[in-house]
């Protein structure tokens, strides 16, 4: 009986919590703007397709995707893609998200306009 009482308990706190946006709002000197856990610029790629990631290889490696687990579920604006390569990555209204490798630390946009394809994530 204890062990089942346990079981429900845990069940009831699991499905109550909510899930938290996998991307924060931050405000910088352009605008708002969307970054990951961490404070890091999240950007998109025209390229892409809506729901569909087209960086890989050498790309992803300049342009880390915001991760997503096997767990993680669609909420509001954010969705989750499967990738070619077999990753899942977060989309914001449709658009993959993507961190930039040369950008050092929180609230650098050093990816903005980068061969006029790259763009930084906007609520």
């Amino acid at each position: 009986m204890n062990r089942l009482m346990t079981t429900v308990c845990a069940l009831i706190l699991g499905t109550g919590a909510a899930m938290a946006d996998p991307a924060l709002t931050a405000e910088h000197a352009g605008g708002a703007l969307l970054t990951n856990a961490e404070g890091m610029t999240l950007y998109t790629f025209d390229k892409d397709t809506d729901g569909a990631s087209n960086c890989a290889g050498e790309c992803a490696a300049i342009w880390p995707i915001l991760a997503a687990t096997a767990e993680d579920k669609a909420e509001g604006d954010y969705a989750v893609i499967d990738r070619a390569d077999g990753a899942k990555q977060w989309t914001y209204k449709g658009k993959p998200l993507y961190t930039f490798a040369n950008d050092a630390a929180p609230g650098d946009v050093a990816g903005d306009g980068v061969k006029g394809v790259w763009h930084i994530a906007r609520p």
